[in-house]
Formats: C-alpha cells, structure tokens, sequence
C-alpha cells in the first residue's frame, strides 16, 4: 500500500479532507466510470485540479488500497511537536490519548477516528515501533486525521512526564488496574495511555503515568483491541464533560 503521507483515498476520508482544507489539496483523481456519482466530492474540489482516469490508475495511485473511485494527492497532514501542541490547548478540561507501540495501521487509524468523534485535543504517537501516518492509516480514520490534533514524539516516558507538567493526569489502560475506569477522575486534564495490541504497555511509560485503570467486563472474553479499549476511554472522558 502507498507510503506517500499526502494520499488520500476512500469517499469518506477525501471528502472530509476537502471540506475541512486543514491541509491544502493538490490534485483530485476520479474514476471516470464513476463520476456522476462523485458530485458531492466534486463539488467539495472547488478550486482543485480534477482529472478522470481509469481503474488502474487509482489503484496504482492507491497502492491496492480500497480507493472507491477516489485519490486526492494533498499535502501530508500536519504533526506536532508536544511543546506546540501543549500550547495549541491550554483548556482546563483538555484530553488526548498517547499510543505505546501501536504498529497496526487500522488500530492506529480507528483511534485517529474515535479521538476525533468524542473531541479529544490530541493524539500522540512515538517515532519507534509505531504504526506511520500512512494512506492506509488516514483511510481508516474516516476523515478524523483532519479533525483532530496529532503529536509525534520521542520519548513516550519523557512525554508522559512533559503532560503532567502541563497539568494532565495520566490514565493507564491496563487490565490489572488499580481501580475501574468508571471510578477513575478523567474530569481535568487528561491522558489515557493505550498500549501495543500485543503487549500492552510498557513498563517505564505505565510507571509515569498517575493511575491504572481497568475497564469493567463482564463476558467470557476478558481482553479488548487496543483500538476499542481506546474508544472505550475516550467516551468516558467526553462523558465527563459538559454536552
């Protein structure tokens, strides 16, 4: 699949990123076939060079991904650094999640597109052992790549420490945690800390943060995907704020 970090592909995540124009759209590539059902997005192109092509075109413009007759080439979109970030919000009921060594681009996409639904501030990611922004990443967040903040760091531990700083309080989703996630206060400023689908999170990043929390199950299976567990986090934190 295309590494290019400025392709777009799907009808949900171009049209997001033309209305949006967060980040400036360079060329729009439609299936020729197809697109008198493509008017929306068109429409949504306006002021953007559109060119028609065939089936082959997208799909090597795509990189085998799931395109639906669409490709926008745009600028790669925006990452920050966390001092930026950290000034970008200062609210006092601010929350972001922070991924440990998430390396499957679904998952990382699918938290791209809850942070954004449930308003969190910012997502935060490492350079190492972590899934790229790639194309394949941005499709499955469903347009949230151009609503919501994200922050790529070094240190995931040092990052952690820099929040709480800034007045955040880190929540570990562990499923050893000290208390529930419904128990726990995400009313402030707040972190919660997603680990690797595999090994969870690490021991130096889980040693920073404030608190562990679990979140409640009751059936036979007794492990999420990180990517819900996630979601599952963020909705509690929107939960805790006012509509």
């Amino acid at each position: 699949m295309s590494a290019d970090p400025g392709i777009v592909f799907g009808r949900i995540p171009v049209l997001e990123c033309l209305r949006a124009r967060r980040r400036p759209p360079r060329r729009l590539y439609i299936l020729a076939s197809a697109a008198r059902g493509l008017d929306e997005i068109v429409s949504a192109a306006a002021g953007v060079p559109v060119e028609e092509t065939d089936r082959a075109g997208l799909d090597r413009l795509a990189a085998g991904g799931n395109h639906q007759g669409v490709v926008l080439r745009a600028a790669p979109p925006e990452v920050f650094d966390l001092e930026t970030w950290l000034e970008r919000h200062p609210e006092p009921d601010a929350f972001a999640v922070l991924l440990d060594c998430v390396e499957d681009p679904q998952n990382f996409g699918a938290v791209i597109r809850s942070a954004a639904a449930f308003g969190a501030a910012g997502v935060l990611f490492g350079k190492d052992r972590a899934a790229p922004l790639s194309p394949a990443a941005v499709k499955a967040a469903a347009g949230g790549v151009e609503h919501v903040d994200l922050v790529q760091v070094t240190n995931l531990a040092r990052a952690v420490e820099g929040m709480q700083k800034a007045g955040f309080w880190a929540a570990a989703l562990d499923a050893g945690g000290q208390k529930t996630l419904w128990d726990a206060d995400l009313t402030g400023r707040s972190l919660v800390v997603v680990g690797n689908e595999g090994d969870g999170i690490r021991r130096l990043v889980r040693d920073r943060c404030d608190f562990i929390v679990s979140i409640p199950m009751a059936g036979a299976i007794s492990s999420l995907n990180a990517s819900v567990s996630a979601a599952i986090a963020l909705a509690e934190c929107r939960r805790r704020r006012p509509a």
